[in-house]
């Protein structure tokens, strides 16, 4: 099942730096994850720049068209996040990732040659987000085939920790970047150029990876894929294995809690007198501890092992969940921002990497497309209601409730799979 790695007695960051394979696949993911980044940033600026050339269609307002492209993004995610895990199954995951990022790459640059169109954009933005459902799960499902068992906690941290770094230096940026491409010889068409040539870089980087799947697509299941079949398939094995549904439940919260904290970084930021755009550096700081503690996990490895980390992180977050509107002063809210994110840490990184331990190679594919649609819903959900919350009951009672959820799901998980987890984590 795994190919030759170097053998080490430290399973830390050190093996995972000789294993070329785990790290093409690294270097490969951080650059299409930055092409979603500037991708993003670009649609903000096709279409809410005052110069933008993209029109408004009749009977939509200018200020809709951004909202509307959201939507778009976000429609794919819900849909079809289970149904990229079916096709991570039967088709070969290197072919998933590497044509992923060769087709989101010809869409983005079709953009240039194709009419200045809000519809035509629409289209293209929810094509690149729906192909984006099959690398996401193809990704998580190649790391245990890179890396060894004893290996994975470091490698899920490295994921995790440069997952967060992407988002901070791609927004950090990807707007010079792109106000860069504005002014070069291909100024008409140059955002589009940029994003392009990341998602196609960042298929040259795959391309030389080796994986030792167990089987091949028509070996392991047959050439007929039955989407509804498989869908419940997965769904039954997760009804059977009680550990990795509860792990994929404590994963769920957590990104639950961090896009809540997306919309509550806005009136946190007011509260010490700052103005919008700065309520960035909230967010900034939630992923820094993130980066921070899965450094420390990544460097401990197996010796973390029996320890109550998922635990230890859900009353962490809780705890400084409730402190957080208490303080008054924007240095040490900050400094419980990226505590918030170490404690986070805790439950991504060994939740991750359990799931990836405790799923046979064949239902990889299911198991973690439900995993990236449950994130993707985890995401939205939060996003659409806790501003209402906020105007409604304010930010202290909204912070409280949460961190009083945030611990009841802690324990509530910790009870139920103790004596599991104490002997796999």
């Amino acid at each position: 099942m795994f190919p030759t790695e170097p053998a080490a007695v430290n399973n830390g960051f050190g093996a995972l730096l000789k294993n070329r394979g785990f790290m093409l696949l690294w270097i490969g993911q951080l650059v299409s994850q930055l092409a979603d980044k500037v991708f993003f940033l670009m649609l903000v600026d096709l279409v809410v720049d005052k110069n933008s050339i993209y029109l408004p269609p009749l009977g939509v307002g200018k200020e809709s068209m951004y909202p509307i492209l959201m939507v778009a993004f976000t429609i794919p995610a819900v849909l079809f996040g289970s149904a990229g895990g079916v096709f991570v199954d039967r088709i070969p995951k290197k072919l998933i990732m590497v044509g992923s990022d060769i087709l989101r790459g010809l869409l983005v640059i079709g953009l240039a040659f194709l009419p200045r169109n809000f519809h035509i954009l629409l289209l293209i933005t929810f094509g690149v987000s729906t192909i984006t459902q099959f690398f996401a799960p193809a990704e998580q499902a190649a790391i245990p085939l890179l890396v060894r068992r004893e290996g994975l906690i470091a490698a899920n941290a490295l994921f995790t920790s440069t997952m967060m770094g992407a988002l901070i230096v791609g927004f950090l940026l990807g707007d010079p970047l792109l106000s860069l491409a504005e002014t070069g010889i291909a100024k008409e068409y140059g955002p589009e150029l940029v994003v392009a040539l990341l998602y196609l870089f960042s298929a040259v980087i795959m391309l030389p990876i080796h994986f030792r799947e167990k089987k091949s697509a028509s070996e392991a299941q047959g050439d007929r894929i039955d989407l509804w079949a498989d869908f419940k398939e997965g769904l039954r094995y997760l009804k059977k294995n009680r550990l990795v549904l509860n792990a994929m439940l404590q994963t769920t919260v957590l990104y639950c809690v961090f896009a809540a904290l997306m919309v509550l970084a806005l009136p946190l930021a007011e509260k010490f007198g700052l103005q919008g755009k700065q309520s960035g550096r909230f967010i900034a700081a939630v992923g820094i501890g993130i980066v921070i503690g899965a450094g420390i996990l990544g460097h401990l490895g197996d010796k973390t092992h029996h320890k109550p980390l998922p635990l230890m992180g859900f009353l962490g977050m809780a705890l400084i969940l409730a402190l957080v509107p208490f303080t008054n002063s924007q240095g040490i809210a900050i400094g419980f921002c990226v505590l918030l994110g170490v404690s986070g840490s805790l439950i991504g990184v060994p939740m991750q990497t359990l799931i990836q331990q405790q799923t046979p190679p064949i239902m990889h594919g299911k198991v973690f497309g439900f995993q990236n649609h449950a994130v993707n819903i985890a995401l939205s959900a939060p996003l659409a209601i806790t501003g209402w919350l906020n105007q409604e009951f304010g930010l202290r009672i909204v912070l409280i409730a949460m961190s009083l959820v945030v611990a009841v799901v802690g324990v509530w998980t910790w009870r139920n799979t103790r004596n599991v987890l104490q002997d796999v984590l």
